[in-house]
């Protein structure tokens, strides 16, 4: 059974960018259709910071209060322990927002929030378990995708198509937009570790490689970065892993012993981005625009930002009909800046991220600095928290 359905909006992908997204034109009074190849949004994610930017955003929807109900862990500045050397990275408490603080939340539940409160305008309309098989043409525009669901085809049409998909994006790809890279030094290695009372860690450690420590309250989530394609999962890595953990950390090193290779995961990280985010009838935000390393876990941040921008100046033209490619071309103006400083700033961080140094060895140079100086941390606070162009709704 093929099923046609006709709206103002249809957005691939049900992540932070395109239920953001969805929500906001929602608001507007626009027709709106996310289609989300999953069941639901519980898996393992691995970006669940929400920035002080993006809670400044939910107080804005009236959201915050529910937000906060919801299980999280705060955290208003950001610790790194440098062979045993603690200094602040970045400093939350004098931003601008309601909130002084990044916090930390499994991100189904935010997105399950999201989705909610999309839920409540009638133009809204979440297709879950719906995958994405190609995009359609009405002459050189793209109009619509057809979809798979649980009741067979959909030919969805629409004014525009929003990418919002991820960095493996099949629409991306069908439309034949190619990303450009920046070669990535790195990997990540994600795992959980047990929690054993009250016991508390740096948020970073680095010296000897890098861990990040997440408190999950019921056990650790850490990241680990490695040189880019030296894991292979075998039991070698798996024991120089620990080797590493217990040389940065030796008490977390004692919680690693009994890992095995099937509790590690491992990120490719991808520094990229496309040259061009649209065409005429499409348009790709997020990671689908600009794969993020995970370095100061920004990416969620410039996706929503992305959205919070499409929604302001795509909303008033889809009232009108079909969004002229000047509008389109608005967006990334709007949002290509950000996205270059950010990941030409993590670039420059890779080489430090995964720089091994003998204990007792001189802090790096940008570390003396905001050691010396710590009303620097005002400043990374401000890019980490509110990003190089933070936006708002109005």
């Amino acid at each position: 059974m093929n099923t046609r359905i006709d709206t103002d909006c249809v957005i691939v992908g049900g992540g932070p960018a395109g239920l953001m997204l969805g929500l906001l034109l929602a608001r507007q009074g626009r027709d709106v259709i996310v289609v989300e190849k999953h069941a639901d949004f519980l898996r393992d994610f691995r970006g669940d910071t929400i920035h002080p930017s993006t809670q400044q955003l939910l107080g804005e929807l009236g959201l915050l209060d529910e937000f906060l109900a919801k299980p999280h862990a705060d955290m208003q500045r950001v610790m790194l322990s440098w062979h045993g050397t603690e200094l602040a990275l970045a400093d939350f408490s004098h931003l601008p927002t309601a909130r002084k603080v990044m916090s930390f939340m499994p991100q189904w539940d935010f997105l399950d929030l999201l989705a909610a409160e999309a839920g409540r305008y009638p133009g809204f309309h979440l297709l879950r378990s719906t995958r994405v098989d190609r995009i359609t043409h009405d002459g050189g525009r793209i109009d619509g995708v057809v979809a798979t669901g649980a009741d067979g085809s959909l030919d969805i049409r629409a004014r525009l198509v929003v990418d919002a998909s991820g960095r493996d994006s099949v629409v991306r790809a069908a439309a034949g937009l190619t990303p450009s890279g920046v070669a990535a030094a790195m990997d990540v290695l994600w795992f959980r570790l047990p929690k054993n009372g009250d016991e508390t860690y740096p948020f970073v450690q680095a010296g000897a490689g890098m861990l990040i420590t997440i408190d999950r309250e019921e056990f650790f989530q850490i990241a680990h970065v490695i040189p880019a394609g030296t894991w292979t999962g075998s039991d070698d890595d798996l024991t120089r892993m620990k080797e590493r953990i217990r040389s940065i950390s030796p008490r977390l090193g004692r919680l690693a012993t009994e890992l095995v290779a099937d509790d590690v995961h491992l990120l490719r990280v991808r520094l990229e981005r496309l040259r061009r985010w649209y065409l005429d009838g499409l348009l790709c935000i997020g990671d689908s625009a600009h794969a993020m390393s995970p370095a100061g876990g920004v990416g969620i941040n410039l996706a929503i930002q992305d959205a919070v921008a499409a929604a302001r100046i795509l909303g008033p033209a889809l009232e009108r009909g079909v969004p002229e490619l000047a509008y389109l071309r608005r967006v990334q103006r709007r949002r290509a800046w950000p996205v270059i400083v950010t990941q030409t700033v993590q670039r420059a961080l890779q080489r430090p991220l995964l720089s091994t140094t003998r204990p007792g060895a001189r802090l790096p140079l940008p570390l003396r600095m905001l050691r010396r100086h710590p009303a620097l941390t005002r400043l990374t606070g401000r890019f980490v928290g509110l990003g190089a162009r933070p936006e708002r709704l109005g």
